[in-house]
């Protein structure tokens, strides 16, 4: 099969690759679309000790089961693996399982991902295509997904309701947009700014929201001011941000991985009785949500999603590096 692998840091080659030889308790599915996420661009500079080189990179999947026991079925993946019998997953918390597992990483195991011609996949992990959900659009599913759980969490956190509060967006990617669009669209949260510093994004961004979307230098956003701050970037210094702009009492929801560590103001957190509360990935159930709102077309018609082909992957990747991509979502077509 044909392969966009991963083989050192920032290079990526379009070639052959040996097809995945189908196991018991899972099948093999011909991908029809793949996005490119956050964390697949951590690992495309080197950052991320879970993605050793040479690997196929790709977690965000949807296809036809080519071999395994639904033979022919369309399908898009959850790719979080998990052991399915310690506290956290017999309590719905999937996404805390000490052995869980991505699609597209090296270690515990080596699990190859979407960005081929096939891909090996769990049965647990396979879900059938949703009626009015397009198969080339169905990769959102996953960041959609992640976005829906912290949303979830952050309104879980407040100490009022959520019509009455201030919300700010840190970052206008896809799990950005996805937040502001779950917030605007399923929540009627009536009070929204994103801030991205991207003006190719932002504008894409402003055509998608109804709320304000200014660039992160607007003088517009004040401190002390949000009562709830979605960090979809995890920089340091977007983290410098959130402390900075949240109210006395309110929530930070950090989802970004981009850096591990830096300063932070915990004076302020801690006499401020801050709350920050830490997201990755999402249960079995927000997965479930997740593609039930999509079918449906809860949250707009993903328009914004940019598609190429697999074989240009490599230079996907450099414009989302450079940052001159606009879109807020690439997703690769074998």
């Amino acid at each position: 099969m044909k392969a966009l692998v991963f083989t050192e840091t920032e290079k990526l080659e379009y070639k052959d690759f040996e097809d995945p030889n189908l196991i018991n308790g899972e099948s093999i599915i011909k991908v029809s679309a793949s996005g490119i996420c956050g964390s697949d661009m951590h690992a495309y500079h080197g950052k991320d000790e879970r993605r050793i080189p040479p690997l196929i990179l790709g977690h965000e999947v949807s296809g036809i089961i080519e071999e395994g026991s639904k033979k022919g079925e369309k399908v898009i993946l959850n790719p979080l693996t998990t052991c399915g019998k310690c506290d956290y997953c017999n309590n719905g918390r999937e996404n805390l399982c000490p052995e869980r597992v991505i699609l597209g990483v090296s270690k515990p195991i080596v699990r190859h991902g979407g960005f081929a011609e096939k891909v090996l996949v769990p049965d647990k992990n396979i879900y059938e295509l949703p009626a009015g959900l397009e198969m080339k659009k169905a990769p959102i599913a996953e960041p959609a997904a992640v976005s829906f759980h912290a949303v979830e969490l952050g309104i879980k956190s407040l100490k009022k309701p959520l019509d009455q509060c201030k919300v700010l967006v840190i970052g206008g990617g896809a799990i950005g947009l996805l937040c502001g669009l779950i917030l605007e669209k399923l929540k009627k949260c009536q009070e929204i700014i994103l801030s991205e510093p991207n003006n190719k994004r932002l504008d894409v961004c402003k055509k998608n929201l109804s709320f304000e979307c200014i660039d992160t230098k607007n003088n517009k956003i004040n401190e002390n001011s949000f009562d709830l701050i979605f960090d979809t970037v995890g920089m340091e210094i977007t983290r410098q941000s959130s402390i900075k702009y949240i109210k006395p009492g309110g929530s930070i929801i950090h989802i970004g991985l981009t850096q591990p560590s830096g300063s932070f103001d915990f004076r302020k957190a801690t006499l401020q009785e801050i709350t920050f509360i830490g997201t990755y990935t999402y249960s079995n159930k927000d997965f479930e949500k997740t593609l039930d709102i999509l079918s449906k077309g809860k949250i707009g018609d993903l328009s914004w999603i940019e598609f190429r082909e697999l074989s240009t992957g490599a230079e996907a990747f450099k414009e989302i590096h450079n940052g001159s991509c606009a879109a807020p979502k690439i997703v690769l077509i074998p």
